[in-house]
């Protein structure tokens, strides 16, 4: 079957016309979508820029790429990370393409959401005064990095939010692997660390970080050794030299990502090792040689001791094995990441529990993570939303053996037990920590800081050797009779109170002295006192009431029945204010599972998600009418439910016509 891109090539070359995007359309909203730029865009084809030369992809060029007027160098960047690597490069970039044959669509692969998505774009391209408005090429005329940043900003919802990324962002969508940012320490950072990491199957960046300073125009800032600043460097390996005076000296290849020169004069760095450096001249002509003949394009060798001086911060990009057998320097490497993911989202009054300083935190997704041996991991969340991100992050507990490993840990274990590991907390797209994990049983939280936040996430976990990754669910069961009966050691006090009711009662009764849900919501709207329990007194609470207990089908309850509801009523009132601290009469939705609990109920995500979408009010609250109504809900569906499963093994057979009528009944 032919995807979607052959179709519109297909379609396009037989109405011979190029193809206009409708998903991403050629208008201003495009570009700035909550700013109003003091200038319009116009959009405008390759092929109408005036360039003679323009060509989608030309392998021998060197990366020339600059960001121009939006300023997104965190993204040129990480192109040149992705363009220095040609293999992985050629998956996110499919070499299949040029500008004469393209009908005007142009796609592109990008990790999104925790998959590879294939991004179809037009190339309409905005401009500013017949010139590309941002990202460009400065000589080479190849246009894939343009279109390359279009089908971002599709993703994005806009060039303008482009502004907000990062270079981790960037490394991931880019190379579909899991970053970890460290900063370099001189007195903590060794050369066996680097050679550890270069060992497994992972891209080691590193950067001088500087704080912003004034730049010329698309020209990246260099500090006086040549190194280019805010910009990613790549290790190549490591190696040590012999001086002619009998000293080791620990060096360290880096590949400039904006370079394809071979080692000589116009490398770009000056420092110590630089070709034009008099350091060469304390070694042999042997060792020079070894040492030069490792170098690929664009590489050169600098002193550990250099290293450390100049450049701040390393960017890790770590892949599992089936990405990184796709390039074949890393295909060869002697440690595989071994990667699980898990996909699932934080639902206001469900599974959106905030951070471990609210007492909801125990309803946000426990997931269970079982090693087999002891192991390095890596543990990486990332949230599916990529403006205003949420501030998120995760915790990790060790499992408690008296607990079942299928099971939620409940709210009562968060208060007795200290968490084994807690990620840093931002309002970035994806946070991670790396750690060492002993054999046995952990579970994993993901969470946003505040609770009642909503967001679609992916945890992923690389290890280096076999482990397991599960969502732990909570039984649905009755616990405790939410609906007892009246009993004869039921509080005298409690009946009484019901009793003053009866000669109300006995006037709306008909000659059987029974009522109907009219007649119920009557006698409510009389009895209940003038607080938020009033809202009780509505019609469609009456009528599950009736439904609950009317046994013959006729409609109708006794007084019997009716002490029993306000009885029962009165004890949910109770549960219900226990919940509401904050604002008499208001019951924040993320305190919904813990309050039926205490009435009796032990409910599965699902089901509270089904609740939540049926009581939940635009403020994100319930009120007592709302949670009565739930509380009558669930009874009646239980037991609707235990009056069929007869093998007492929770599964039953339903005819149609039952199937319908209990779900009327509910």
């Amino acid at each position: 079957m032919a995807s979607k891109y052959e179709r519109i090539i297909s379609d396009c070359r037989s109405k011979n016309v190029l193809w206009e995007d409708g998903d991403f359309p050629a208008v201003q909203s495009s570009v700035f979508y909550y700013q109003t730029p003091p200038f319009t865009f116009q959009w405008k084809r390759i092929a109408e820029l005036n360039n003679a030369q323009a060509s989608f992809l030309n392998e021998n060029a060197e990366f020339d790429v600059v960001p121009g007027k939006m300023g997104d160098r965190w993204l040129v960047s990480c192109l040149g990370v992705l363009y220095s690597l040609r293999n992985l490069f050629y998956r996110v970039v499919p070499a299949d393409q040029s500008l004469t044959k393209s009908q005007g669509i142009y796609r592109f692969r990008l990790w999104w959401c925790g998959e590879w998505v294939e991004v179809l774009v037009d190339d309409r391209l905005p401009t500013i005064n017949g010139r590309l408005a941002f990202m460009q090429p400065q000589s080479s005329n190849c246009f894939w990095a343009a279109l390359l940043e279009k089908a971002i900003a599709k993703l994005h919802g806009s060039y303008e939010a482009l502004k907000y990324g990062t270079r981790s962002d960037g490394l991931t969508d880019l190379l579909g692997g899991v970053v970890k940012c460290m900063p370099i320490v001189a007195d903590t950072i060794r050369p066996q660390t680097l050679k550890d990491q270069l060992s497994s199957t992972c891209i080691v960046t590193c950067l001088a970080v500087k704080a912003s300073s004034v730049q010329k125009k698309n020209i990246a800032e260099r500090l006086a050794n040549g190194i280019l600043v805010n910009v990613n460097y790549r290790l190549s390996s490591l190696d040590k030299v012999e001086t002619l005076m009998g000293d080791s000296v620990q060096l360290i290849c880096v590949k400039d990502t904006f370079s394809c020169k071979p080692f000589g004069d116009k490398t770009n760095f000056l420092g110590d090792w630089s070709p034009l450096s008099k350091t060469w001249e304390r070694v042999s002509s042997g060792e020079r040689a070894r040492l030069l003949n490792q170098l690929n394009l664009g590489e050169f060798w600098m002193s550990f001791y250099d290293f450390v001086q100049i450049f701040t911060a390393l960017e890790i990009v770590y892949l599992d094995s089936e990405t990184a057998n796709d390039e074949e320097m890393l295909k060869n490497r002697p440690l595989h990441w071994k990667m699980k993911m898990y996909q699932g989202q934080w639902k206001r009054g469900v599974t959106a529990g905030g951070c471990r300083n609210h007492e909801s935190f125990h309803i946000n997704p426990q997931l269970l993570v079982s090693v087999q041996e002891k192991q390095d991991v890596v543990i990486a969340l990332n949230q599916h939303t990529a403006v205003e991100p949420k501030v998120i992050g995760f915790t990790m507990y060790t499992w408690n053996r008296e607990y079942n490993l299928n099971e939620c840990l409940q709210k009562d274990f968060f208060k007795n037990h200290v968490s084994f590991l807690n990620s840093d907390y931002g309002n970035t797209r994806h946070v991670s920590y790396h750690t060492q994990l002993e054999a046995g049983h952990y579970v994993l939280i993901p969470t946003t800081y505040e609770p009642a936040e909503e967001a679609h996430f992916t945890i992923r976990i690389l290890g280096t050797s076999a482990l397991r990754l599960s969502c732990l669910e909570t039984q649905t069961m009755i616990l405790l009779d939410p609906f007892p009966a009246l009993k004869s050691e039921d509080s005298i006090q409690k009946i009484k109170s019901v009793c003053q009711y009866e000669p109300v009662y006995m006037q709306l009764a008909d000659e059987n002295k029974t009522i109907n849900c009219f007649e119920l919501h009557e006698l409510l709207e009389a009895c209940l006192p003038n607080d938020y329990i009033k809202g009780c007194a509505n019609i469609d609470i009456c009528r599950q009431v009736i439904a609950l207990q009317d046994k013959s089908g006729n409609g109708r309850i006794t007084f019997q029945q009716f002490k029993t509801f306000m009885v029962n009523l009165k004890s949910w009132q109770g549960v219900f204010k226990m919940y509401t601290k904050e604002k008499a009469g208001i019951l924040r939705a993320e305190r919904l599972r813990d309050a039926l609990c205490d009435i009796g109920f032990q409910l599965s995500t699902d089901i509270m998600n089904c609740l939540i979408q049926r009581y939940i009010r635009k403020d994100g609250t319930l009120r007592l009418s709302d949670f009565v109504s739930a509380v009558i809900h669930l009874t009646t569906a239980f037991n609707q439910f235990h009056l069929k499963n007869y093998s007492q093994v929770n599964v039953i057979e339903v005819h149609l016509h039952d199937w319908i009528k209990s779900i009327l009944s509910c």
